[in-house]
Order: structure tokens, then sequence, then C-alpha cells
């Protein structure tokens, strides 16, 4: 077999680009795929990250490509160095994602073509000059985002060429919606269903106060950008005044964000949560969600 060749990214391979990206989503997350429009919308500007994205100030695409596969991709980013910039990302630059094949024995050298993609990487970063290198993986699609602990030969890779975990590690859940618990009885309170900061807002409210709410974002997927993650909401907010922990506020709440997930067609709620930490109250096991991976945010290069 001939030897990996690293270059620049070609509108020619979006078919390859897509199908690599979508084994990487398929690994982290059931029943989501993304388009070719998805992916290479994503290269030319990431519409989810309005905060974020507006800062950069290029961006390139490299695949490694092995015969006529392409089984190598990344994203790279630069960031602004002005004043609005934010100040962790001012000056900085970043692999926003690396995917490759893992070893095959009918594709051998796939490693290799990965470590040859990020050495160009890793040259491209230093052309940036950037006071500080970043590395993610976060695709295009609900729910991928750090370096998930489903991608250890992306991980295997990151580490090789010096980037180490500093950040969080963050827990991805998932429930059935009919697997949601029944609304326990709790009288005199009401749900109002508002816009929230995150998503679709219900509040529960007794005596003209409210007790808590929680928020769900039924908007992951965009029609006209992912083929297939339908039926797919995520817990954007949850938060229950103190002095009514335990009441079974919590499920309650999420009783009602169900029946209006059922009328929006969703059978599928996610949820987040950092390792070692109780963010939701302790209530997601027990209401039915389950732990589908944990994502590791927050690499950054420090070779030696």
């Amino acid at each position: 077999m001939s030897a990996p060749v690293v270059r620049p990214f070609r509108r020619a391979d979006r078919d390859q680009l897509t199908d690599l990206v979508n084994q990487h989503v398929a690994a982290v997350v059931p029943g989501v795929s993304v388009s070719v429009n998805t992916v290479l919308g994503h290269l030319e500007r990431r519409p989810g990250e309005f905060l974020t994205d507006p800062w950069v100030a290029e961006r390139t695409t490299l695949v490694a490509e092995l015969g006529a596969s392409v089984v190598a991709a990344a994203h790279l980013l630069r960031y602004g160095a002005g004043a609005e910039v934010g100040e962790g990302y001012r000056d900085a630059a970043e692999i926003n994602w690396f995917v490759h094949r893992p070893p095959a024995s009918f594709q051998p050298g796939t490693e290799i073509a990965a470590d040859l993609l990020m050495h160009a990487c890793l040259a491209q970063l230093a052309r940036w000059n950037a006071r500080v290198r970043y590395a993610d993986g976060a695709l295009p699609a609900p729910l991928v985002h750090g370096v998930p602990h489903n991608w250890p030969h992306v991980r295997a890779v990151y580490e090789r060429a010096g980037f180490r975990h500093v950040g969080d590690t963050e827990v991805v859940l998932l429930a059935r919606v009919a697997d949601l618990p029944a609304a326990p009885a709790l009288p005199g309170v009401t749900a109002v269903r508002t816009l929230g900061e995150c998503g679709t807002r219900f509040t529960a409210r007794a005596d003209g106060r409210a007790l808590g709410f929680v928020e769900v974002d039924t908007a992951l997927a965009r029609p006209e950008r992912h083929t297939r993650a339908a039926g797919l909401a995520d817990v954007g907010n949850l938060h229950i005044e103190p002095a009514h922990y335990g009441t079974g506020l919590e499920h309650w709440l999420l009783a009602q964000a169900a029946d209006w997930l059922r009328l929006c067609g969703v059978d599928r709620l996610a949820a987040y949560e950092t390792a070692g930490e109780d963010a939701l109250h302790g209530l997601l096991p027990e209401a039915g969600f389950r732990e589908v991976t944990r994502t590791d945010r927050g690499w950054e290069h420090r070779p030696g």
C-alpha cells in the first residue's frame, strides 16, 4: 500500500469525511448522524457557537489520505488577539476536532497516517504562533464534545503529540421519555411554560412563588443540517429552591417536560453533569437516565 499523504481538505472529500465523522458520532450517542451539508457548513462556521465562533480569525481543515481513502481529518481554528476576544481564547489556537480510522487488518497504516496528520496540525499551530494551543473533539453533532472515552485511538494521538487533559470530565446521560417518572401529587402546584435561557422552561409555581424549573432544548436537530437526530432533546437547566429539595418536585417538573416532549415527537432526553458532582440532585438514575459516555473537556498542548 502507498504511503499516507497529508493535504488540505478538498470538496471532493466531502462524502468520505462525513462517513468518518459519523462513525465517530455513532460510537458516542445512539441514533444520531450528520449530513454532508452539516459537515461542509461546519468547516466554514459553527452556528451553534454564537459566543466563540465570531472570535475565530482563521480556520483550516486537513486530511490524511491512504491510497484512495481519507482515513484521518482535523479541523483547526485560530482565534483573534483583539480585546473583543474572551481572555481564555485570546491569541489561542486549537484542534477543534481530530478523527481517524483505528487500525484494521484490511487497512494497515491508519495510525501512521494519523500521526502524520497530527504532525501537520502542530506545524500549522506553530506557524500561527499562538499563545496557547488547545484540543477538543467538538464534531457538529449533538452531545459530541471533549474527547469521549469511546475514542481511545484519538486520545492516544493527542497524548503522543503532547496534549494533556487539564479540565473536567463530563458525564453524558440519556433517558427514554417513556421511562421518565409520572408526576407525583403536589396539591396547589401548577406549571407555567415559557422560553428560558436554554430552551423551553417549565416553572413550578405555588402561592405566587416559583419553586423551581426545568428547561429542555428540543432544537438539537435542525432539519436542514442533521439527517438523523430527530427525537432527541436535552436538559438545559434544572433548578429547585433549597426548601423544596426531596419533595418530589424534580420528578414533577420532569413529568411536565415529558408530556411536552411527547407532543414534540421527542423520545429521548439527554442530560449532563460533571463527574464527581451531584449536579442534578441525584435524581438522574431514579428518573430513568443512564450513562452513555464520559468525555474529557479541556486539553492543552504541554509537550515534555
